[in-house]
């Protein structure tokens, strides 16, 4: 990838970040922007959003309401027994925006904050190693190279080649 270190770690980031948010279905979306307002790679923001995953949703979504009652001030509510299949189909939010979303969405943004920072130092670091050892590496092949290509000095002065002095 063809980046600065800064733009694949702000890339990763924003991926990482948005995927602590409930807006599933549109973390691609959000991530993009995110990247382009930190000057991050779209394809890394892309690659950064597969840390959000049916194997991690449960994890940061756990983690998202408990900060999120935590910064409210509230208890854990218990919901009622909602037909989410009718919610969806009339788009009816409100039973659930209270007790359960707003309270993640709440305590996604310092999650995706921290999450975001913390992918955001280690990737930076290795994509700065990565590259100065790759920048390393290809001069010294390019000089190694050019030692092959060019022709002797001394070389020129033998075949007669006139100067004017």
């Amino acid at each position: 990838m063809k980046a600065t270190p800064h733009a694949v770690a702000a890339g990763v980031a924003a991926g990482v970040a948005v995927s602590c948010t409930p807006f599933l279905g549109f973390h691609f979306i959000m991530a993009f922007c995110l990247a382009f307002i930190l000057r991050g790679n779209m394809i890394a923001a892309a690659l950064g959003t597969g840390f959000g995953n049916p194997l991690t949703f449960p994890l940061i979504f756990a983690a998202a309401y408990r900060i999120g009652i935590f910064l409210l001030g509230r208890a854990p509510e218990r919901v009622g027994e909602a037909n989410l299949f009718t919610l969806l189909r009339h788009l009816d939010f409100a039973p659930l925006w209270h007790p359960i979303l707003k309270p993640i969405l709440v305590g996604g943004l310092p999650l995706a904050a921290l999450c975001g920072a913390v992918f955001y130092v280690l990737t930076w670091q290795g994509a700065f190693a990565c590259s100065s050892s790759e920048e390393s590496g290809g001069d010294r092949k390019f000089q190694m190279r050019r030692r092959r290509e060019d022709p002797p000095k001394n070389l020129m002065s033998t075949r007669g080649v006139a100067t004017n002095s």
